[in-house]
C-alpha cells in the first residue's frame, strides 16, 4: 500500500527535492528525485520538476509506492567488521568481492553477505544495493561503510554527496612521481573510443586527487591518495593520464608480475556518525597479498 504525506510549504523560494529531504528525511536526495520525475510527487495537484521553486502555500503530495520485492539471497560469505551499531557497519573489504549484484548476475556479492549478517536489512531506496552508500571496485580491498536504515543511508549519502567524508587509498605505481605531494585536477567522463573506461575529457565531470608520495621502492612509488571528488575509476584514471598507472590495473595501468590484482587498498575512512554527529575515522593495514608486493619489488 502506498504511504501519503502532505505538506503546506512554509519556505518561499525552497527548491522541491530539497524539501522533501527536510520534510521526510528518511528518504535520500536521489530517491526524493526520483519520486518526482516519477510523478510521486505533487504540487497543487501538478506533476512537476526536481528544481521547481516553492512558494509559501503551495500544496505538496508525496506518495511513497510499496518498495519492489527484494529479488537477493543471503549468502554467508565471512565479512570483517570493524565496527557496528544501530546505524551502519564498517567492514574491511577484502579484494575480488563485487559491491552489488548486476542485472544476471545476482549472487556472491558483498550485499548477498549483507543480507545474511542482517535478515531484517529494510528495503531502501535500490532493491539491487540495500544499504550500500559509496563503492569499492571489486579488486579494491579497505575500509568500507554500509547504512543499516533509510535514515542512516541518506544521512551519509550526502556527506559523500558534500565532500565531508575522508577517504584514503594506499595506490602503488610505476614510476617515480614528482612533486611528492600534489592536487590532479582533470574532468573524467566516458572515453568516447570505449564506452566501458572513463577516462579525462574535456567535457568531463570536475575531478580532483591529491596525492602524497609515502616512499619510492625501486622503480615504483607508493602513494597515500585523497580523492576529493569521487568520480568512477577517478584514481586510476588520473594517475594513468599524468603517465603513473597503477601497478596490476589491466584497465587503466599495466600488468604486473608482482601482483595479481590492481594495487589499490582503501586505507582511511572518516565520517560523521548519523546518531550523534561525532566525527569517527577507521584504518586498515595493508592486506598480505599487497604487503607481499612491496617485499617483492624491494
Amino acid at each position: 500500500m502506498d504511504k501519503v504525506y502532505n505538506f503546506i510549504v512554509d519556505e518561499p523560494g525552497a527548491r522541491l527535492d530539497k524539501y522533501v529531504c527536510q520534510k521526510c528525511p528518511e528518504l535520500s536526495r536521489t530517491y526524493v528525485q526520483k519520486l518526482i520525475s516519477d510523478g510521486h510527487i505533487t504540487v497543487n495537484d501538478r506533476m512537476t520538476k526536481t528544481g521547481l521553486k516553492l512558494n509559501i502555500g503551495d500544496r505538496l503530495t508525496v506518495t511513497i509506492p510499496p518498495a519492489t520485492p527484494n529479488p537477493l539471497s543471503p549468502e554467508a560469505i565471512p565479512l570483517n567488521i570493524i565496527y557496528e551499531d544501530d546505524d551502519l557497519l564498517v567492514i574491511d573489504k577484502l579484494a575480488g568481492l563485487a559491491i552489488h549484484p548486476a542485472p544476471g548476475h545476482l549472487s556472491h556479492t558483498l550485499v548477498n553477505a549483507i543480507l545474511s549478517h542482517l535478515p531484517n536489512l529494510p528495503d531502501t531506496d535500490d532493491s539491487l544495493r540495500p544499504g550500500i552508500v559509496h563503492r569499492l571496485d571489486k579488486d579494491t580491498s579497505g575500509v568500507m561503510l554500509v547504512a543499516k536504515n533509510r535514515q542512516a543511508q541518506a544521512n551519509l549519502i550526502d556527506q559523500f554527496k558534500a565532500h565531508s567524508v575522508v577517504k584514503a587509498y594506499l595506490v602503488l605505481v610505476k614510476g617515480h612521481l614528482t612533486p611528492e605531494s600534489g592536487v590532479i585536477e582533470a574532468p573524467i567522463g566516458r572515453d568516447p573510443r570505449n564506452r566501458k573506461r572513463m577516462a579525462v575529457v574535456t567535457k568531463g565531470r570536475e575531478a580532483w586527487t591529491q596525492y602524497n608520495v609515502v616512499k619510492y621502492i625501486g622503480d615504483y612509488t607508493l602513494l597515500k591518495v585523497k580523492p576529493e571528488t569521487g568520480r568512477t575509476h577517478q584514481i586510476r584514471v588520473h594517475l594513468s593520464a599524468i603517465g603513473y598507472p597503477v601497478v596490476g590495473d589491466t584497465t587503466y595501468g599495466l600488468k604486473s608480475a608482482y601482483s595479481s590484482r590492481q594495487f589499490m587498498h582503501a586505507c582511511c575512512l572518516g565520517f560523521k556518525l548519523p546518531s550523534t554527529g561525532e566525527y569517527i575515522e577507521f584504518t586498515s593495514e595493508l592486506p598480505p597479498d599487497l604487503a607481499q608486493t612491496l617485499k617483492n619489488i624491494t
